[in-house]
C-alpha cells in the first residue's frame, strides 16, 4: 500500500472530512480534529497499515463494532481507507485516562486519585463486558468480541464518562473454550495466553487490570516486557507493590496466568475494587 497521502491541515481526507488540527499522536498513528459533513467538529483517527490485506481486515473489525450500540463505547461516523491507513471518523474526546495520568503527575507529583480510576473503569467494564457476552450477531452467528487491546491511552474521556475506542484487533469468539489467536497488541498489557498465541474470554480483564495498575499506582505490574511477542516468554508474578495491600489479592486475581482464575467479568473486578475504596462509615454519635 502506498504512503502518498499527506497528513496537513487543510487536506480533505474523505469528501466531507477536512483536517484542521493535530490532537496527538502516536507509533499507531495519529488522531486529527476535523470538520465532518454537517460542519461540526469530529476526531479522525489515522491508523498505520502495513499493507492491503490488513487494512480490510481492520476495517472490517471496526465496522463490526461501529453497528453496535453501547454509552460507553465511542460513536464512530465513518470508516474508510486512504493509502497507508485505515481512518475512523469518531465523536471527539477530551482526552484518553494516559493524559488524566500524566496531568495528576505532573501537577500534582501522584497517579490518579482511586475515586476517578475506578469511575472511569467502571464505564470501561461495563463496555467491555458488553462486548466479550456472545449476543452480538456477525453473519448469522452469536459472538462475543475479545478487544484484544485495552490501555489506558485508548480509554477516551467525553463528558465526564469513560468510553473505549480503537476496535481495530476487536476478535470475534464463538465458542467459551480458548482459540488460537494471531499474537497482537500491546506487549505491556498483553496476557500470558496471547504470548502463546491464544485468546481466553479473560484476555481483556488481565489488561484491564494492568491499566489499573498504571493509573491507581503510577508503575506497570511487569517490568520485563519484551520488545515484541515471544512464545518462550513467560509472565512473571506481578509486582503490586504499586498498589495499597488490601487491593492486591483482588488485582493479583484478575493476573492470574490461568484465564479461569479470573474474575468471571470485568465489572465484577471493578465493584470489588470499590468496595474496598468505599469512605468508612461514620461513628455513631453516643447518648449520654
Amino acid at each position: 500500500m502506498s504512503r502518498d497521502f499527506e497528513l496537513q491541515p487543510g487536506v480533505q481526507a474523505f469528501p466531507g472530512y477536512c483536517l484542521h488540527l493535530p490532537l496527538g499522536r502516536g507509533g499507531c498513528g495519529e488522531v486529527w480534529e476535523a470538520s465532518g459533513r454537517d460542519g461540526n467538529s469530529i476526531a479522525l483517527k489515522f491508523m498505520r497499515v502495513k499493507d492491503t490485506s490488513v487494512a480490510t481486515r481492520e476495517s472490517k473489525s471496526i465496522q463490526a463494532i461501529r453497528s453496535l450500540r453501547h454509552p460507553n463505547l465511542i460513536r464512530i461516523e465513518q470508516v474508510f481507507l486512504q493509502p497507508g491507513y485505515v481512518v475512523i471518523a469518531m465523536e471527539v474526546a477530551e482526552g484518553s485516562l494516559m493524559d488524566l495520568l500524566e496531568a495528576y503527575m505532573s501537577e500534582r507529583g501522584t497517579p490518579v486519585p482511586p475515586s476517578e480510576v475506578l469511575g472511569y473503569l467502571k464505564d470501561a467494564a461495563d463496555a467491555i463486558d458488553f462486548l466479550n457476552t456472545r449476543r452480538h450477531d456477525l453473519d448469522g452467528r452469536l459472538v462475543a468480541y475479545q478487544l484484544c487491546d485495552i490501555k489506558p491511552c485508548i480509554l477516551l474521556i467525553v463528558n465526564g464518562h469513560c468510553k473505549r475506542a480503537d476496535f481495530g484487533l476487536a476478535t470475534s469468539v464463538t465458542t467459551a473454550s480458548t482459540r488460537t489467536f494471531n499474537r497482537t497488541g500491546t506487549l505491556e498489557f498483553a496476557s500470558p495466553e496471547v504470548y502463546r498465541g491464544q485468546l481466553s474470554d479473560q484476555s481483556d480483564q488481565y489488561a484491564l487490570a494492568v491499566s489499573y495498575c498504571l493509573l491507581r499506582g503510577g508503575q506497570l505490574p511487569f517490568a520485563d516486557s519484551p520488545t515484541k511477542f515471544l512464545a518462550s516468554y513467560t509472565r512473571p508474578s506481578p509486582d503490586l507493590t504499586m498498589l495499597p495491600y488490601g487491593e492486591r489479592p483482588v488485582i493479583a486475581r484478575a493476573l492470574s496466568p490461568s484465564p479461569v482464575q479470573r474474575w468471571p467479568s470485568c465489572v465484577a473486578l471493578i465493584d470489588q475494587l470499590r468496595r474496598l475504596n468505599q469512605p468508612a462509615p461514620a461513628p455513631r454519635k453516643a447518648f449520654a
